[in-house]
Parts: C-alpha cells; sequence; structure tokens
C-alpha cells in the first residue's frame, strides 16, 4: 500500500466516523420531534428553518451550523447538549428524573445525591467518612502545609495524592500528561484514590486541585472523606505557587492572572460541596492552622 492509498484510507475513515455521527444527530432529532408530537413542518416553522433544511439533518445528509442547531433544540424543548447527544434522550426514565430535578436548589440537589448515594451503596460508611479528612481546593491554597500540621495534630498519617498518583502509574505527573493525556491521569487518579481509601480508615489527604473535575472520582472522595475547602483569594495562589518555584498550568499564559482567576471561578461551585470551608487568606500560617484544627475537631467531635 502506498502512501496515497493510506491517505485515501484515512479520508474514507474519517467521512464515515462523520457520517455515523451526522446519522446519530438526525435520529435524535426525528425521535425528539416524534415526543413533542410535531410534524417536520411545524417543527421547521418553529425553528426558524427550512423544511427542507430540517429534512436534510433529520436524514444525516445535512451539515448544520451550531446556531442552527441551538433553534432546533428550542422548537424541540431540549438543550443543546441533548440534541447532540451529550445527554441521553432514549431512556424515560433518566428524562423523568431531569424533570424532578430541574430547577431545584442546590440544598435539594445535594441531598439527592445523598439518597441516592445511599440506595445505591455509594454514600460509604459514615463513621469511616468521619475520620478520613480530605482537603481541596486550587494549587497554593496550602493543601501540604496545613495538611500534614493537621495530620500530626490528629496522629494520623498524611498523604498526598498527588504523589501516590505518580506511585501507581510509575511516572510523574507532568510525564502521565504528555504521554498519555489527560483522561489516562484521571484513571489513576481515581485508582489512586481507591487505594488510599482503602487502605487507610483514619487519614488527612492533600488532594490535586484538579481531582473535583471529575464527577465519579468526587463522588468516591465525597463518600468516604470529610471534605475542607481551603479557599484563598487568587493572588495568593498565584503567590504562594510562584513561591514554590513552580507556575504550571499557568506559566504558559501570557494572562496567568485571569487564567488562573477563571480557573477559580469554574471550580469554585465543586469546592463549595466540601461539608467545611476555610479562607488561608485571612490571617497568619499558625493562626489559620488554629482555624483549621478547631473546626475539624468540632466536625469530628473531637476534643479541643
Amino acid at each position: 500500500m502506498n502512501d496515497r492509498d493510506v491517505t485515501l484510507t484515512v479520508a474514507e475513515t474519517d467521512q464515515e466516523e462523520k457520517s455515523a455521527l451526522l446519522e446519530a444527530l438526525g435520529e435524535r432529532v426525528r425521535t425528539l420531534r416524534a415526543r413533542r408530537g410535531l410534524t417536520r413542518k411545524a417543527a421547521a416553522l418553529a425553528a426558524d428553518v427550512s423544511e427542507r433544511h430540517l429534512a436534510n439533518l433529520e436524514y444525516g445528509i445535512g451539515n448544520p451550523s451550531i446556531l442552527v442547531l441551538q433553534q432546533v433544540a428550542g422548537a424541540l424543548q431540549c438543550s443543546l447538549a441533548e440534541l447532540v447527544g451529550d445527554i441521553t434522550t432514549q431512556s424515560p426514565e433518566w428524562l423523568l428524573i431531569r424533570e424532578l430535578l430541574d430547577g431545584r436548589s442546590e440544598a435539594d440537589l445535594r441531598r439527592a445525591r445523598v439518597a441516592l448515594g445511599e440506595l445505591f451503596g455509594t454514600g460509604g460508611d459514615q463513621r469511616a467518612r468521619s475520620r478520613r479528612v480530605a482537603l481541596i481546593g486550587l494549587r497554593g491554597a496550602g493543601k501540604t502545609t496545613l495538611g500534614q500540621m493537621l495530620a500530626d495534630d490528629l496522629e494520623v498519617p498524611f498523604i498526598e495524592l498527588s504523589r501516590e498518583i505518580e506511585k501507581v502509574a510509575g511516572y510523574s505527573i507532568r510525564e502521565i500528561h504528555d504521554l498519555y493525556g489527560t483522561n489516562a491521569y484521571r484513571r489513576y487518579e481515581r485508582r489512586a484514590l481507591e487505594e488510599v481509601i482503602q487502605i487507610y480508615p483514619e487519614v488527612v489527604i492533600a488532594t490535586p486541585g484538579g481531582l473535583v473535575s471529575d464527577a465519579a472520582t468526587f463522588n468516591l472522595l465525597l463518600a468516604h472523606c470529610t471534605t475542607v475547602w481551603l479557599q484563598a483569594d487568587a493572588q495568593d495562589h498565584m503567590n504562594r505557587v510562584a513561591g514554590q518555584g513552580d507556575l504550571r498550568p499557568m506559566a504558559a499564559s501570557k494572562e496567568a492572572m485571569d487564567d488562573l482567576r477563571r480557573i477559580l471561578a469554574g471550580r469554585s461551585a465543586f469546592y463549595s460541596k466540601a461539608d467545611l470551608t476555610l479562607d488561608t487568606s485571612k490571617q497568619p500560617l499558625e493562626q489559620t492552622f488554629q482555624a483549621l484544627r478547631s473546626t475539624v475537631r468540632g466536625a469530628l467531635a473531637l476534643g479541643a
């Protein structure tokens, strides 16, 4: 096989994958339209597109823009994510559950998540959970320093999950990302956390800042550990990381502070799911530790 044949084979494969994607999209549009009881003409009118355009989309021979998809999603009363397949449209039970949860407050959603965890046996043993303390937050929040101090005070082991990930993988964190990518890193992260939970009934864990980005791993942490979000303002995060001689993952950006603020804003909604919260920017280290010590011992019903 010559280079031209290889190129054609790759191009044909790409075309087949694109066709399959468009066909699946068309099938979802037909399913959602049928569920809403709309004729193609009525759906096209509601979406402000031509009936022919909608027909091409449904038969997988159109290549619509993101704006057209947004209009079609609006006409079918669904989200864009549901239309393109990021959310299932096939299970009636899933759709009914989503409808029950839609528009609920954060407090209601938290209660629902905890109840589901108990129902399916993923909630963890509450007594064991209380004796594992996990510190979460962005890099530079003080997880390592305060975590070691807290572990010494509680007389339990201190674990940096990043180091455990490297042991499991046999590579440094940077090498894992460079060689295998983010998805592989997340798998190693999950495995390392599972091992720590299994091995240590009592422990203080400093977690990587991005752990909350993987919902399954974060659920595992919430189920098996008392979690503490160590907050800090963006400037403190930057100063502390720079003081460690390391600007990852901001080093390649000319607007590092803006990037950092976006990361912090994007993750704060997840960090806020922690059981406890402590601002590490308000006072010096020793006072911050005493506040953490008091907060954690109070939550664990330990003496002062």
